[in-house]
């Protein structure tokens, strides 16, 4: 996938993620960002544990980035709360 679908995709699979749980800090470039590493987080753990990783723009990629983005959520929160 070229640099511009990779963005495009993080941007979805942070929104979404962001939808389900609240509280992503910095706009659209968090958004970007954390869909990003969410799905590489994802497509990683995805491919170690079930054989399932990040292989393009269809509906089981989408689903592990997203997962992969709550995750990096979760792990971003009990890390940095107050």
């Amino acid at each position: 996938m070229s640099i511009i679908y990779w963005i495009f995709f993080g941007l979805i699979a942070g929104a979404i993620a962001s939808f389900i749980m609240p509280g992503v800090k910095g706009g659209i470039l968090g958004l970007i960002v954390l869909g990003i590493i969410g799905a590489v987080v994802g497509g990683y753990l995805g491919q170690m544990f079930f054989g399932v990783g990040v292989t393009g723009f269809d509906l089981k990629s989408f689903i592990v980035a997203v997962v992969g983005s709550l995750l990096v959520l979760i792990v971003s929160g009990l890390l940095f709360r107050k």
